[in-house]
């Protein structure tokens, strides 16, 4: 089957180069979860840092492919639920898979949220944390609702914040290991008594959040300038960035502390920078580690609004959340939508179970994609985009069930309650929508 796709206008303003879409996905990949993983992973594999981290890469670059050929195949907003619209042919199918990106991405802005009023902001203000997540959130969407542009510019400024603390952590341990400090050998020693097979899958869950956010840029792809020629290689070149960065973040924690200390610290590499004896000020990398939190909650906030608008463009949704501004040409009712949501979820759960569902809920969207690669080859398109081998989207899929097979049954049955929730609202949505068809058609006799 041949279908004809045109570059027809967007009601979304494309204000987004490729240097900028590559910073786009680089700043939400090397988001806060490596500020506070690297204990949690260390609990599970001690020194071995690092094994996890390469692993979770692997297995993120298999869905990063079946990512690159549909965006740049439909360049459209509304990403995995675009997708499995057009390989499914199926509305309750595609909404659900929207619905568990969406539901991811509310419920990490509402984790970051937290962990943005959390120890970090304490040490700089005390204020109660329900309130200054609320008021965090506020912030974010009226800097989403300004304009993309202005959004990624922000992005930029954060990204490199974020970058230069990892890349200080990196330098200051090179430097305290070239003065005789520190224990390399630990960089290759797992727990006594723990299996590395079963310890490294187990991390590798865990790691898996820390690359988790390259999805992101599928619901921007309407605002990207030749997406089919830059975004494979800003997807490709973020995440190889990001997996050297966390490599190196890796080596550095374990060949500075042992595991232990790390494993029971809330702020590991803070640990790691005193460790090394070189007076960084602790309230430096607090700061650094709130910059790192907001800007992966304003690139959430980001992605939502936009899946929340491709969606209402599609149909999946109510048309009123594809209201823009007239003159800033932003998604101003999916803003409000997708915050306001995120807010109530602030009130459910503390930030590890909030991030392990998201973990979850995108590994249900990751299947869909991969499948919907697959099934999508006999539609073939005019324009130009990127191809993976078929093999690709295959092993991403196994790759995706692995990694389900580690969840927790508290976790499974939290998404569980998650999606019950879409799907009532398909129903009633569906309902409401053929009673007024049914109306119109009656007045109309």
């Amino acid at each position: 089957m041949t279908t004809t796709e045109t570059a027809s206008p967007s009601k979304l303003r494309k204000g987004i180069s490729g240097r900028l879409l590559y910073l786009f996905i680089l700043g939400d990949v090397l988001g806060a979860g490596v500020y506070a993983l690297v204990g949690v992973i260390a609990a599970e594999v001690g020194g071995a840092i690092w094994v996890p981290l390469v692993v979770a890469l692997a297995l993120a670059l298999l869905t990063a492919g079946s990512y690159a050929e549909l965006v740049t195949k439909y360049p459209k907003a509304g990403g995995a639920a675009v997708f499995a619209k057009r390989a499914f042919r199926a509305p309750f199918i595609s909404f659900l898979v929207g619905f568990c990106m969406l539901a991811a991405g509310v419920t990490s802005a509402a984790g970051l949220a937290l962990a943005f009023t959390g120890d970090y902001l304490s040490s700089f203000v005390t204020v109660p944390p329900t309130w200054a997540a609320v008021v965090f959130l506020v912030l974010l969407a009226l800097l989403n609702a300004r304009g993309i542009k202005e959004s990624v510019r922000s992005n930029v400024v954060m990204t490199v914040i974020e970058v230069s603390g990892l890349v200080l952590v990196i330098v200051l341990v090179a430097l305290f290991l070239g003065q005789g400090g520190g224990n390399p050998s630990q960089i290759s020693q797992f727990p006594t008594g723990v299996n590395p097979g079963l310890a490294v899958l187990g991390a590798s869950l865990i790691a898996y959040y820390s690359f988790v956010g390259f999805e992101v840029s599928a619901n921007v792809a309407e605002e990207v300038r030749q997406p089919a020629r830059v975004y494979p290689k800003a997807l490709f070149g973020a995440l190889a960035t990001a997996g050297a960065v966390y490599l190196l973040i890796g080596l550095a924690s374990a060949a500075a502390l042992p595991a232990n200390e790390l494993a029971g610290s809330s702020a590991p590499l803070l640990d790691v920078v005193n460790a090394t004896g070189f007076g960084v000020p602790p309230w430096l990398f607090g700061l650094i580690a709130l910059v790192a939190v907001a800007n992966g909650a304003l690139l959430t906030m980001i992605m939502a609004s936009r899946l929340t608008f491709g969606m209402a463009e599609e149909g999946l949704l109510p048309s009123a959340l594809g209201k823009v501004l007239p003159n800033r040409r932003t998604p101003w009712v999916a803003i409000i939508a997708t915050t306001a949501v995120a807010m109530v979820l602030t009130l459910t759960g503390d930030l590890a179970s909030l991030a392990e569902t998201v973990v979850l809920l995108l590994l249900v969207v990751f299947i869909s994609t991969n499948v919907a690669v697959l099934v999508l080859r006999r539609d073939t398109v005019e324009l130009k985009h990127f191809r993976v081998p078929a093999v690709v989207p295959v092993l991403g899929v196994l790759s995706c069930v692995v990694l389900l097979t580690q969840q927790s049954a508290e976790i499974w049955l939290r998404a569980a309650i998650l999606i019950a929730v879409g799907v009532v609202l398909y129903f009633v949505s569906s309902a409401v929508t053929r009673r007024n068809n049914l109306r119109a058609e009656a007045e109309a006799a």
